[in-house]
């Protein structure tokens, strides 16, 4: 049976060994690659990459802003679409256009409006050393919890926790708690004390502001205020003390009471704007044609006791 071609081997030489006392067909005969990989010989091609001109670093740099401005963007769009009613062709509210048009939830139109009014904060009053911003509206959700001028206080520190990176949410609500622990004031009000609602672009108390309330509950960082239309908790910074005394107090009360009293969603929207007129006074009596008008809801909607 023929025998297939056998290859011959270099044997392995010790570093002394003499090349010349070796045959020649062995001395001279190299050792297949496939054979002995530990002494194979790789090419490895070197690429060059060239560096960005100074126009692709400008355009990088316009770029990475637009995306890091998405949010911003959207916020600002969607505040012009709310407050010129841009959605009263097709929808009755905002929240169902934005619902239907973007797929959005109720909160979350109004959590990009309140995170671009932030976002335009921060770049107004932030160090003009701090060159990091938001790139999204979760990041600074948490900054809403704390007044204007000690939002950039508290980004400045999360920036600075993220080693001068863009910090992440729970990063800036880190910062926010110690600022909010450091500031922490104690809660003043008292029971029946009236109060004003301030709503510092605070989407949640849209259509409040300037309204008063009776305190009604107080807890640790906010109270419950009841108002013209229902009881809301708002926290302690939205809210602004009358400072009245007890008896205009209890004259509210009573106002506060009657004016409940009549409301009900189903009512006519010419009574309602009138409710939230009287639900936003700012004195503690009614004048003679208030109490007219309030008399006549009271006895046309058959609420008197």
């Amino acid at each position: 049976m023929n025998q297939p071609p056998s290859r011959r081997r270099k044997k392995a030489i010790p570093a002394a060994s003499n090349d010349s006392t070796l045959p020649n067909d062995l001395a001279e005969e190299d050792i297949s690659p496939q054979e002995n990989p530990a002494l194979a010989t790789i090419d490895v091609t070197a690429v060059e990459i060239p560096e960005l001109t100074e126009q692709e670093q400008s355009d990088r740099l316009h770029l990475e802003r637009r995306v890091e401005r998405a949010f911003f963007e959207a916020g600002k769009a969607l505040t012009e679409l709310r407050d010129r009613r841009l959605y009263r062709s097709t929808h009755k509210t905002f929240e169902d256009y934005c619902r239907e048009r973007f797929g959005f939830s109720r909160r979350q139109p109004y959590h990009l409006i309140e995170a671009a009014v932030i976002f335009d904060n921060l770049v107004e009053k932030c160090e003009r050393s701090v060159h990091i911003l938001p790139t999204n509206e979760w990041q600074i959700r948490p900054l809403s919890k704390l007044d204007p001028d000690i939002q950039p206080e508290a980004w400045e520190q999360a920036v600075e926790s993220a080693n001068g990176k863009v910090p992440s949410h729970r990063i800036v609500k880190d910062a926010v708690q110690r600022i909010m622990e450091r500031t922490q004031v104690p809660n003043t009000y008292q029971l029946g004390e009236v109060c004003q609602i301030l709503a510092k672009d605070n989407p949640e108390l849209r259509g409040k502001g300037g309204c008063w309330g009776i305190v009604s509950q107080v807890n640790e960082f906010s109270c419950t205020v009841k108002t013209w239309d229902g009881e809301y908790t708002v926290g302690l910074q939205y809210l602004k003390s009358l400072n009245y005394l007890p008896a205009e107090c209890e004259q509210m009360r009573v106002i506060c009471d009657r004016i409940s009293q009549v409301y009900s969603d189903s009512l006519e929207e010419t009574v309602k704007s009138l409710l939230q007129s009287l639900g936003k006074l700012n004195r503690p009596y009614l004048t003679a044609v208030e109490e007219k008008l309030l008399t006549l809801l009271e006895s046309e909607y058959g609420r008197i006791p």
